[in-house]
């Protein structure tokens, strides 16, 4: 047998790969907030920002160290031949000995190469370095919680696109299996005004009808609903938007409720809380800005090394202690020294806008005391009303069941009319869609309450 040729080899092992049976990642929703964490591109993002504001750090303190500044060229310089003295003799043998005064004359060019260097470090400046020191790790303080808040944020969005799934895939599949029984209902009636045994009545046919067309119209957005929460699952955890992802959880069911008394997860929240770790960073950062403006104010003593070389090699070498010659020669020196450069007005302009700074963030400090306590109270609230709501709704989405099935006998039986049928249904409908989505909401409050309180699961 003659062997196939690679490529239809791999065109076949493709083919036969393509017909095996693709298999769904099914995943609950611990799993689902942690693949969301691991994936998100947010978090990320934060983390290069941290990264970023470590960097300052590094640079701020870098400032006390040894410094360099240093400038070298080559240029062109006149050119100089013989002594110093007039007619070019280099000694002086016969009085008086007259320098030379042709130095306005031109006599050619030279090559001329320039260095000047200065290496010094700061030795005092007055709480400057460490000042901006302590700002830029507030800062990095400040993006840490950027970056928590920014994963409370996610987790609260992978766990309102689960729960969002489980509740309009609950009510899509109630809404079909009660669209299956309307339409029984509908295929009866027709059949007997059909047959005119005046069972039914046409009055009778239009109650189911309407009944129908407002169950369709609820089962096509639960539908849409079901499908745009799947797929803002699977772009949150990662899996991507072909993948075939599924889910644990047979039903939505609601959470157990927070055994914490509502005092214990406000003080949670004015202690854990990303904003108010923010704000601490804040205020950490604006004290030291604004130490740091008025630091500025002062000089800055340095020691150090300084110094020249100059050379050109068409000029003669002027070795005097008391003359020097721009284009040739040098000179090294360890030096101290103060430098102080400020502008006495911009600078307290600087430290007034730091006090500012300062004195708005307390002013916002002591509303995020105030409100923070009333957010969480808020959600504590909302979260404690739909829970008692879907008990109570779970009752009565039983009692509209029972009185949904018992008006369906009666009207097989004859001894109900289809608009009281169509009553039944639709308050089954409602109540149970309301208990559903009350389920939902219920979660998402103790989503939120999580979320208000810096819990990150």
């Amino acid at each position: 047998m003659k062997p196939q040729p690679l490529p239809r080899m791999l065109m076949a092992a493709g083919l036969v790969l393509g017909a095996l049976p693709t298999y769904a990642e099914t995943i609950n929703l611990q799993q689902a907030v942690e693949m969301s964490l691991a994936a998100d591109p947010r978090i990320k993002e934060r983390e290069q920002v941290v990264e970023a504001a470590r960097g300052l750090v590094q640079e701020v303190r870098g400032n006390a160290g040894w410094r360099v500044s240093a400038n070298a060229f080559v240029g062109l310089a006149p050119k100089v031949e013989d002594g110093f003295y007039q007619g070019g003799a280099y000694t002086c043998t016969v009085l008086p000995c007259t320098p030379r005064t042709d130095g306005d004359d031109w006599n050619g060019l030279s090559d001329w190469t320039h260095l000047d260097f200065a290496l010094i470090k700061p030795l005092y400046t007055f709480g400057k370095v460490e000042r901006y020191g302590e700002a830029a790790q507030g800062n990095v303080d400040l993006k840490r919680g950027e970056l928590q808040q920014t994963r409370g944020d996610i987790v609260y969005d992978t766990k309102r696109a689960y729960f969002g799934y489980l509740t309009a895939r609950d009510v899509r599949v109630f809404l079909e299996d009660m669209q299956e029984r309307l339409n029984g209902a509908i295929t009866s009636v027709e059949r007997n005004l059909k047959e005119e045994t005046g069972e039914s009545r046409q009055s009778d046919l239009y109650a189911l009808q309407a009944a129908r067309g407002l169950l369709g119209k609820y089962t096509h957005q639960a539908r849409a609903v079901e499908r745009i929460s799947l797929d803002g699952l699977k772009v949150l955890t990662g899996a991507g938007l072909k993948s075939q992802l599924a889910v644990a959880d047979a039903r939505i069911e609601p959470l157990p409720f927070p055994q914490v008394e509502l005092a214990e997860f406000q003080s949670r929240a004015l202690q854990e809380r990303a904003e108010m770790q923010q704000l601490e960073a804040g205020l950490r950062t604006r004290r030291a800005l604004l130490a740091a403006k008025k630091a500025d104010r002062m000089p800055d003593v340095y020691a150090g090394v300084v110094g020249q070389f100059n050379y050109a090699s068409q000029r003669e070498r002027l070795d005097n202690p008391y003359l020097s010659d721009p284009f040739n020669g040098g000179g090294l020196t360890p030096v101290v020294g103060v430098k102080w450069d400020t502008v006495f007005g911009v600078a307290r302009a600087r430290v007034d806008q730091a006090q500012a700074e300062l004195e708005a963030l307390n002013h916002k400090k002591a509303f995020a005391l105030a409100g923070i306590p009333y957010e969480v109270g808020e959600a504590y609230v909302n979260a404690h009303a739909n829970f008692e709501a879907q008990r109570e709704l779970a009752e009565g989405a039983a009692a509209a069941r029972r009185w949904m099935v018992a008006a369906l006998a009666d009207f097989s039986a004859g001894l109900e009319t289809a608009d009281k049928v169509a009553d039944a249904i639709r308050n089954y409908v409602l109540t149970q869609t309301e208990y559903l989505r009350t389920i939902n909401d219920y979660n998402m409050n103790v989503a939120q309450l999580a979320r208000l309180t810096g819990e990150l699961r």
